[in-house]
């Protein structure tokens, strides 16, 4: 069954995804890279993505199962300033073979001609809904599953419509105080799923697996 799905979207305790300050040179704000040493931990460099356990199995999951057919994420996910476009080469944070390998519908007031990148990845730049970016997705994926990228007022506004199936959070033990809230106006929204956790190998971070109550069982009459 085709569901949507967030996979591996950090937050901090205080429930925010990313700190203020966002730029090229700080795409996570003042937040650094904290949030993200479960995947890509700091005794490398930051540059090796976790490769065993049960954070390397999940961090491959994300990406690398075979079951997403398209994603959707906010302007400030592919690039980090709000306004008008102001830098044509802008090509994304991730090189010319992005690890999506899908359509990327990314949602922006501002209209930008699609970029086809390697690896089978095209970023799309799309204005409207939840509910009409969605089914726009969704035609891409067939019958593949779409993936919610972030940021998190993208996660946000799914949330809140309703549209979201499995959410897959990791809680990092780190207080922000500002930045950008995940959970803003979604009070009691955890009555609407049923969540497990699963304990990370990197001290302190938490997994957290929300499925919509109700998924995948059958009525029978």
């Amino acid at each position: 069954m085709s569901i949507v799905r967030v996979a591996a979207f950090t937050i901090s305790v205080d429930g925010f995804a990313s700190g203020e300050g966002q730029s090229l040179d700080t795409p996570f704000g003042h937040a650094g890279e904290r949030l993200h040493a479960w995947m890509f931990p700091p005794e490398t460099g930051g540059q090796t993505k976790a490769k065993y356990g049960v954070d390397g199995a999940l961090a491959a999951v994300s990406y690398d199962d075979g079951s997403v057919g398209a994603e959707i994420m906010g302007r400030r996910k592919y690039w980090p300033y709000p306004g008008p476009w102001t830098d044509d080469t802008w090509r994304g944070w991730w090189g010319e073979n992005p690890p999506f390998h899908t359509p990327v519908f990314v949602m922006t007031h501002h209209p930008h001609e699609p970029i086809q990148m390697e690896g089978g990845t095209t970023f799309h730049f799309v204005d409207g809904t939840p509910e009409q970016v969605l089914a726009t997705a969704r035609e891409a994926a067939g019958d593949l599953d779409v993936r919610i990228g972030g940021g998190a007022m993208v996660v946000r506004e799914f949330l809140k419509a309703g549209l979201v199936d499995v959410l897959h959070l990791v809680i990092a033990p780190i207080v922000l105080g500002r930045g950008e809230s995940l959970w803003e106006g979604l009070e009691g929204i955890e009555s609407q799923f049923d969540i497990q956790t699963v304990t990370s190998a990197r001290p302190g971070y938490v997994h957290q697996f929300w499925q919509r109550k109700g998924l995948g069982q059958t009525e029978v009459s």
